[in-house]
Formats: C-alpha cells, sequence, structure tokens
C-alpha cells in the first residue's frame, strides 16, 4: 500500500463519520419522539409507531437502502445517493433509538410526572425538567451502544455506490492484490471511530453527577 491507499481509505473513513453523525443526529430526537408517543398512548399514532417500530427493525439496512433508492423515485421523489444512505440510516436507528428511549420511560418513575401534574406544571416544562434529565441518563449506555452499532452498518449504503471505510478497503484490496493490509487499516479506523465515541460517553456521564449537584 502506498500514501495514496491509506489516503483513499481514510476518505471512506470521513464519509462514514458524515453518514453516521448524519443519522445519529436526526434519529436520536426522532427516536425520543416516537417513545414519547407510545408513552402517551396517542390513539391510532400509537399503532403506527408500533407497526413502524416492528417492521423497520425486522429490515435489513441494506434492504431499506435499496428500496429508498430505488422505489422513491417510482413515485417521483429521485435522491442522490447521500441524502438516500442518510435516510436510510435515520429510518433505521430511528426504530431503534424509539425502544431505547421508551425502556427507560416505562422505568420512569410516573408518581414524580403526576406530583408536577398536581402542581399545574406545564407539560414542556414536565417534560423538560423532570422526565428529560432521567431518562436521558438511563438511556445513555444503550444509544452509545445504538450509535457503535449504527457506524458498524454504514457497509449498507456501499450497494447505492457511496465510498465508506469498507468498500474503499475493497477497492485497495482489488487492485493491489493483497486485501489484508487495507483491511488492517479500516479495522484501526473503525476502532478508533468508535473509541472516540465510548470516550464522549464517559465524558458525558462523569459531568452527569457535577451537573446534579449543580
Amino acid at each position: 500500500m502506498n500514501a495514496f491507499d491509506y489516503w483513499s481509505i481514510a476518505q471512506g473513513a470521513l464519509a462514514t463519520v458524515v453518514l453516521s453523525v448524519a443519522s445519529i443526529v436526526l434519529g436520536v430526537p426522532l427516536g425520543l419522539g416516537l417513545a414519547l408517543i407510545r408513552w402517551a398512548r396517542v390513539p391510532l399514532l400509537n399503532r403506527v409507531v408500533v407497526a413502524y417500530v416492528s417492521l423497520i427493525r425486522s429490515c435489513p439496512a441494506v434492504t431499506l437502502t435499496l428500496l429508498i433508492f430505488f422505489a422513491l423515485p417510482q413515485f417521483g421523489i429521485s435522491l442522490d445517493p447521500t441524502p438516500a444512505a442518510i435516510l436510510a440510516l435515520t429510518i433505521s436507528t430511528a426504530a431503534f433509538n424509539c425502544e431505547i428511549w421508551r425502556a427507560a420511560l416505562i422505568n420512569f418513575p410516573r408518581d414524580q410526572y403526576d406530583a408536577a401534574l398536581a402542581f399545574a406544571m406545564p407539560r414542556t416544562v414536565r417534560l423538560r425538567r423532570i422526565v428529560m434529565p432521567q431518562i436521558w441518563r438511563a438511556s445513555l449506555p444503550g444509544l452509545v451502544n445504538e450509535m457503535t452499532l449504527q457506524i458498524k452498518s454504514t457497509p449498507a449504503v456501499a450497494v447505492i455506490g457511496i465510498v465508506e471505510i469498507t468498500r474503499a478497503a475493497l477497492r485497495v484490496g482489488a487492485r493491489t492484490y493483497d486485501p489484508l493490509p487495507p483491511f488492517i487499516f479500516a479495522l484501526l479506523l473503525y476502532g478508533l471511530v468508535v473509541f472516540v465515541l465510548i470516550k464522549a460517553q464517559r465524558v458525558i456521564e462523569r459531568r452527569q453527577p457535577e451537573e446534579a449537584r449543580a
């Protein structure tokens, strides 16, 4: 492998990070919104969310990516590979994030919410000051775990032409007829990205007790 080969795989790593960050930024709050709908048992919407989560969790990311990229044009919606990949990854991770948030909401002591309701605290304030701080702490490990899985799911979007880490390593290995070095380098890059994510989780967890005391 020469310097250009390493640079090619590094560019693939950049694509992986961009796709992962974009889908995580969109998928985490979307998953929270879906979980709140289920927690509140909103009529009709609750059933729609249950069907959505069940369907998406059973659908492989590569199948979802192909469906979005090739099926949407049939309805007059054509997406470039990058937006299609972000949409597919967001839809996928939102379903899993929904269940992580919902588990925290189920374990949330409802009497605290009812006590705030008794004092006529507005709903948005109840969610922001009472519910969210507690379910955020409970959900953080599961959310970070889902984020790491999301990063490792990005090779699925290579089927629509996205060159991420694995696709870039595959190209270099095919050109050099020596696949081991590029895939070892790709593995190191994946490890670096996940290490940064886990490090951020630990920093957030250390800061939470300080914020609670403040």
